[in-house]
């Protein structure tokens, strides 16, 4: 079973994600929290999709794509990592992805749909990395990371927003 990562496995900004996520068996966690969480993005009608729950905050869409921009980056660095390369690997502006996302043009149950799939797809990269893997480390943005670290960050960052949808875009309902 994974443990969490400890301090020097991951940046300071990581923290807070990585504090959100209960012990246990962390792929379990993020198993069930993909299936949690397209529940509560089904629960929204599609004409909500680009809903703000106040101006200036991305839309339900936005901050989907948002979900699975990040999942794929952070995913891609874990996969690299755990795999040995030791190229540093550059960060990226979460505002510049998401506009140029267009996550407006498409439809809410397509995200829905993109989502659901890519933590499938998640799951399959996750539970193929060997034990050795999961302790390797790279530097990513400057800092040094563990490959252990992005599934932490990756479940903690849907818990942080997962927490946003239901406390300010349900509230809209």
């Amino acid at each position: 079973m994974l443990r969490k990562p400890l301090d020097g496995e991951h940046a300071g900004h990581f923290s807070h994600y990585i504090g959100l996520v209960p012990e246990g068996d962390v792929l379990g966690i993020l198993e069930e929290q993909g299936a949690a969480g397209e529940r509560l993005f089904r629960s929204f009608a599609e004409e909500q999709g680009d809903d703000r729950y106040a101006p200036g905050k991305w839309s339900l869409k936005e901050l989907l794509s948002h979900m699975i921009d990040t999942e794929r980056i952070m995913t891609g660095r874990l996969h690299r990592i755990a795999r040995g390369d030791e190229t540093a690997q550059p960060g990226f502006d979460q505002d510049a992805y998401t506009a140029n996302a267009e996550a407006g043009r498409l439809s809410l149950s397509f995200l829905i749909d993109e989502y659901a799939a890519l933590r499938r797809t998640t799951l399959f990269l996750l539970r193929g990395i060997p034990e050795e893997a999961w302790t390797r480390k790279g530097v990513v943005s400057g800092n040094t990371m563990s490959a252990r670290a992005f599934v932490y960050v990756v479940a903690g960052h849907e818990l942080h927003h997962l927490s946003i949808v239901r406390e300010r875009y349900l509230k809209q309902q």
